[in-house]
């Protein structure tokens, strides 16, 4: 199988998988993606970096569609048709989306942010991510005010280095990292690192086995710095794994391929699949 992660800037420190856009040869065909890593700086809290370009012609448009991840965004936002979730706010944090993110793209856009590491924005800001889940907020009511300013001065009609510079200069305005660290937060950024690289676990169960905590304790952290729980962000994993899959070609029973990744019926398998992607795995593959 792929791995599921990207490289971390340090070794120590979980990251996230970049798998859940649907379709993603056809995104490409309309929008041009970059992602570079964060440097070690921000690290403690950023995953990377990301920006977003498109320019269609009028009428014309794209149905974009992402499974969600388990990470908080933080961008800037510009464009001719403004999402409506961002109420005007050009600067915002998006919290953990529990079901499919879809977003039309018409006309043009520009969008470039910070995604966080599970938990880390919740760690910066010293706030609850449950504030966040499911929501679009204004940045300033989350993150310093530095890092506001100068992420809505980057210029996201230049170049790929006046971006990068843009974004490093972003970087400058982030708090020194704790010297102390966060027992709490390394405890979930290890457990997700476990999900991520170890697809043997299939249930809470086993990381409570592996990290000697309990359930409870868990899903309080989850909670608290993810927005969502355990059971909810393994769950999701498996589901990236399984798309990926499917992008990639596969074409053997999804029996199977339900099994393979902790499904132990294939009904159930269909109906998480149904709800989430919107169509089912079977009608899924047959449109690639």
């Amino acid at each position: 199988m792929p791995d599921r992660t990207n490289p971390p800037p340090v070794s120590t420190t979980a990251t996230a998988t970049f798998a859940g856009i649907l379709r993603p040869e056809q995104l490409a065909e309309f929008v041009q993606v970059r992602r570079w890593p964060a440097s070690a700086r921000v690290s403690h809290w950023v995953e990377n970096h990301w920006s977003l370009r498109w320019d269609l012609p009028e009428g014309a448009s794209f149905a974009s569609e992402v499974l969600p991840h388990p990470t908080c965004s933080l961008t800037v936002e510009r464009g001719d048709h403004p999402r409506p979730e961002a109420a005007g706010e050009e600067v915002v944090v998006t919290g953990v989306v529990t079901r499919r993110f879809d977003v039309e793209i018409r006309g043009s856009g520009r969008v470039a942010g910070l995604r966080f590491r599970p938990g880390g924005l919740a760690a910066l800001s010293g706030l609850s991510a449950r504030a966040w889940t499911d929501r679009t907020v204004a940045a300033r009511d989350v993150v310093p005010s530095g890092v506001v300013t100068a992420l809505a001065g980057l210029d996201v009609e230049g170049d790929d280095g006046a971006l990068e510079a843009g974004m490093s200069a972003v970087e400058e305005a982030f708090p020194a990292a704790p010297v102390g660290g966060d027992a709490r937060y390394d405890r979930v950024l290890r457990v997700v690192a476990d999900m991520l690289e170890d697809r043997s676990i299939l249930a809470v169960a086993d990381l409570e086995e592996r990290h000697g905590v309990s359930a409870r304790t868990l899903q309080r952290d989850f909670l608290h710095y993810v927005g969502v729980g355990p059971k909810w962000v393994l769950g999701r994993y498996r589901m990236h794994d399984v798309v990926a899959a499917l992008d990639g070609g596969y074409d053997g029973s999804l029996t199977d391929l339900a099994l393979r990744h902790g499904w132990y019926d294939q009904a159930h398998f269909t109906r998480d699949f149904t709800a989430l992607v919107g169509v089912p795995p079977s009608r899924y593959r047959g449109q690639k």
